[in-house]
């Protein structure tokens, strides 16, 4: 199956957060549910965005920026969540394969079941998305992100629909579809709109970090929209996957050999102590 992904087209959203709600209540992700770990509420920060920020229960969240663009004062409206890099740097750093690239969708999965807590992914995403949940000292931190819609029971894709914040999107601002395609309807609103005046206007993730698999359409230039213009994979999460992370396999590997080797050893002398007729030397 050829990969998917999803396209926003920032010039069609109305910035009604039908996708924000539904991606919620498809996953089950209730903000004011008590467990007692991280809970994050609702609350009038002095903008129309709400809640302010990602949380483990809040997977995506809309932006709204007011700027001076095309020499009016507008409103530029932003799909914020999980890019699904096709070069992901929350995988390369995992160190236990929890996050993984779906190889039926293309899409960022992640199993919390196996997640340590460790915190790498949230450390060197280039778009800052994960986001812990849990205590560090009862040992039950889990990291949370958007899934696509692939949860186990709760999988939309594998019944063949798409995901619910697209599903939910009533001026078509998001699409779902193979993603040759949605890079070719992308090219397509972006040369429409430059021939409308909107000289900056910008296809966003065809080729960032391995082409994303959440796309954008934007009338202006990413970083009006809060997105970073030529996102990097961090170098550090190279090191990591590449020299730091084998060498700590090579040394923990080296140390249980030799308190496996000193145990040997140590049992050699013993039994050669307790053989008849053996005697310590004086």
């Amino acid at each position: 199956m050829a990969d998917k992904a999803i396209l926003y087209d920032a010039t069609r959203c109305t910035a009604c957060r039908g996708c924000q709600a539904a991606c919620k209540e498809w996953n089950e992700n209730n903000e004011l549910n008590p467990d007692g770990n991280n809970p994050v509420t609702t609350k009038n920060t002095g903008s129309y965005e709400n809640p302010p920020d990602l949380a483990p229960t809040t997977w995506l969240k809309m932006t709204f920026t007011e700027v001076e663009h095309y020499g009016k004062l507008d409103w530029l409206f932003n799909r914020r969540s999980c890019m699904h890099c096709g070069d992901p740097a929350c995988v390369k750093v995992c160190p236990n394969g929890t996050l993984y690239i779906d190889q039926t969708y293309g899409f960022v999965g992640l199993n919390p079941n196996t997640c340590t807590g460790c915190g790498y992914c949230v450390e060197f995403c280039p778009f800052d998305v994960p986001r812990l949940k849990g205590s560090s000292v009862l040992g039950n931190t889990k990291a949370f992100k958007c899934v696509a819609c692939m949860q186990p029971g709760l999988n939309r894709l594998d019944a063949g629909q798409e995901p619910a914040c697209v599903k939910s999107c009533p001026p078509n601002a998001l699409l779902y579809d193979d993603r040759d395609k949605l890079v070719t309807i992308a090219k397509e609103k972006v040369a429409a709109l430059k021939a409308k005046g909107f000289s900056n206007a910008t296809f966003y993730g065809e080729k960032e970090l391995g082409g994303l698999h959440v796309m954008y359409v934007l009338n202006d230039t990413p970083d009006k929209y809060r997105l970073p213009v030529d996102p990097k994979f961090p170098a550090t999460a190279i090191a990591w996957q590449d020299v730091i992370q084998p060498l700590g396999w090579a040394v923990g590997g080296l140390t249980i050999l030799g308190l496996a080797l000193n145990y040997i050893i140590a049992r050699e002398a013993k039994m050669t102590k307790s053989l008849p007729g053996k005697k310590e030397d004086k």
